[in-house]
């Protein structure tokens, strides 16, 4: 199997989410063509063509795909036919967002513990979860088999997070400080910086009005 990019990984993740309410709609035996898909998710049906066919063939010629068939070999290929712990490390805004968010557990991602620093937040609760101090990351990510981090401290401390996540066994990290973090080549890790994201909203703006 080739190696597909990351674009191609972030665009099947974007192809799961809609045949799920697709079929809500229209039922789990309902079929969809390339040029369907495409147009609903305002993408090139030669890319989803081309996405899919990385891991092997997909539908047959002139009748499109069984939405329930594709779906469920997505999730696969995304891992996602199984339930993932995640643990998240900051409790500012935008992690309080995050710890909250509905949208993970469709998705069979967990939030299982919560990090912070800040004494006022040490011992509270976020929904069932009780917040710890992060000197207990390697206790909880071993008892709680927890493999998926996510960072949102500021960027003074994230550097100091990721080692201690990595220290703990987590092999894939999505961060969201504003820094460029380092981590093993053996670790997956995700740079977000909301910012940047935001200035080439800006470029387009001021280039094409």
């Amino acid at each position: 199997m080739r190696r597909p990019p990351s674009a191609s990984i972030t665009r099947l993740a974007m192809y799961s989410r809609f045949l799920e309410e697709y079929m809500i709609v229209k039922g789990a035996q309902s079929t969809i063509n390339s040029q369907q898909l495409a147009n609903f998710l305002d993408i090139n049906p030669h890319q989803i063509r081309k996405d899919l066919s990385y891991f092997g063939k997909f539908g047959k010629r002139g009748l499109g795909y069984r939405v329930k068939e594709l779906y469920e070999e997505i999730n696969r290929i995304l891992g996602l036919q199984r339930s993932w712990n995640m643990c998240l490390c900051g409790l500012g805004n935008l992690g309080s967002a995050l710890a909250v968010y509905n949208g993970f557990r469709r998705m069979h991602l967990n939030i299982v513990a919560i990090f912070d620093n800040d004494p006022k937040k040490i011992g509270t609760k976020v929904g069932d979860i009780v917040v710890s101090h992060p000197r207990f990351i390697q206790q909880k990510v071993k008892r709680l088999n927890i493999e998926i981090a996510i960072i949102t401290v500021p960027q003074a401390s994230a550097q100091s997070i990721a080692n201690s996540l990595v220290d703990a066994g987590i092999r894939a990290i999505l961060n969201f400080a504003p820094v460029r973090l380092n981590a093993p080549s053996y670790v997956k890790l995700r740079n977000v910086d909301l910012a940047t994201e935001l200035v080439s909203l800006t470029h387009f703006l001021t280039y094409f009005k």
